[in-house]
């Protein structure tokens, strides 16, 4: 819910109305609820788009929704999860 999190704390600095920004990504206010509250995945262009929306860093947003990607397929492999990132992470660094 990292990301849920942070579209809440702007939406709330900001005093925007979930049905705005729901609006503004062309969902329904329902399905918005969702994202923030975690129960749905934000499509990567919304995350882009709220990051624009609320003028914060692009990049920013990306990692924290990714971050909950993550999270969620490591859901229930406590005891394995950091090993598995770390086996990932080193992938990644050997494939640049």
């Amino acid at each position: 819910m990292l990301f849920g999190n942070k579209i809440r704390a702007l939406r709330d600095e900001q005093g925007v109305l979930q049905r705005q920004l729901a609006a503004y990504l062309e969902i329904d206010t329902p399905m918005f609820s969702k994202i923030e509250r975690g129960d749905r995945r934000a499509k990567r262009s919304q995350v882009t788009m709220l990051a624009e929306y609320f003028h914060v860093d692009e990049k920013e947003m990306l990692t924290l929704w990714l971050a909950d990607k993550i999270l969620d397929a490591l859901e229930g492999e406590d005891s394995l999860a950091l090993d598995a990132i770390g086996v990932a992470g080193k992938t990644i660094r050997q494939s640049k």
